[in-house]
């Protein structure tokens, strides 16, 4: 019985030891299934030993249920459970140091400083935007924001992210989702016909296809050779509701010429629907914002766009 309770102990004791450091790793490094699942099933493993070790010491523990100490160490316990769900912004504060920023490829919030996006599809590519609100940001009702990708030729090939609601947000964002559908639309024609995307959209979009009209994001994000790298887009639609204001576009340029980048977006101008094409099609421009425009000038103070690249296993991009 002593070999067992010894057996017992000690596994409990690497057990835990695993699942301090793989606890840590996750924090501090970006998301990966391997180190998580590690996490994950050593856990449900301690849970066993756990058991185990219970069974082995009961009369000893049960003197421990019998001391007034255990009133104490459950209160401390709830309330650190309860801290942590809520989330003030002193525990929010230290989960904005980890960089696991978990499965999903982007992260957006509201900060009081304004909005930030994080944008991670590969380990060798990391964007991140930070939106300094203005004076008539309003964080507790925030503008309707869209961000997306276009490539040289001004055409759509990602939205990195959508608003909240975009059927509301349709009317709100003009010009965002007017190349949302236009894409969206190529692709239903692309696919019914059996052709390939990129194919159906150079010939409908661009009449004479050039290096710049791939509608693939990992040719943009993380081309195979960096001396192929083609130059891209972003930008972003900002609206606030009920401002009797059109809303306003901001975008940069972006070149992977270099490992890192630090760049403002510019005010590009307001969207404005023009008449429809010869074929009947819906067609919007940008224009330069005049002085009718007030407080819609007054939601953003400054974007600033950084993008870091780094050389690593290459992962798979979304498309």
């Amino acid at each position: 019985m002593s070999r067992q309770r010894s057996a017992v102990s000690l596994l409990v004791a690497f057990s835990f030891i695993v699942l301090a450091v793989t606890g840590v790793l996750a924090f501090i490094l970006p998301f990966s299934i391997r180190i998580v699942g590690l996490h994950a099933l050593i856990g449900f493993g301690f849970v066993g030993l756990i058991a185990f070790h219970v069974f082995n010491n009961h009369r000893q523990l049960s003197g421990y249920l019998r001391s007034r100490v255990v009133w104490g160490a459950l209160v401390a316990t709830l309330v650190l459970v309860a801290v942590f769900l809520w989330q003030p912004a002193p525990v929010r504060k230290v989960l904005r140091l980890s960089g696991n920023l978990g499965p999903a490829l982007d992260r957006f919030e509201v900060t009081r400083e304004g909005m930030r996006y994080q944008y991670v599809p590969d380990p060798r590519y990391r964007m991140d935007l930070n939106v300094r609100k203005g004076s008539a940001f309003d964080t507790s009702n925030p503008p309707d924001f869209a961000i997306w990708l276009e490539n040289a030729s001004h055409y759509h090939i990602k939205t990195l992210h959508t608003p909240q609601s975009p059927t509301s947000a349709s009317a709100a964002l003009p010009y965002w989702d007017f190349k949302r559908r236009g894409w969206e639309e190529a692709k239903r024609e692309a696919e019914a016909s059996g052709e390939a995307i990129e194919e159906a959209l150079e010939y409908d979009a661009l009449a004479g296809a050039t290096q710049n009209s791939s509608f693939d994001p990992a040719d943009y994000i993380l081309p195979d050779e960096a001396e192929e790298s083609l130059p891209y887009r972003l930008l972003i639609e900002i609206d606030q509701a009920n401002d009797d204001q059109a809303s306003l576009v901001y975008g940069v340029d972006i070149d992977n010429a270099y490992p890192s980048a630090y760049q403002l977006l510019d005010l590009v101008g307001h969207p404005v629907r023009q008449e429809d094409d010869d074929e009947g099609k819906e067609e919007w421009a940008l224009y330069y914002v005049d002085e009718t425009f007030d407080s819609a000038l007054k939601l953003i103070d400054s974007a600033l766009l950084t993008i870091e690249r780094g050389s690593g296993e290459k992962g798979k991009t979304s498309k």
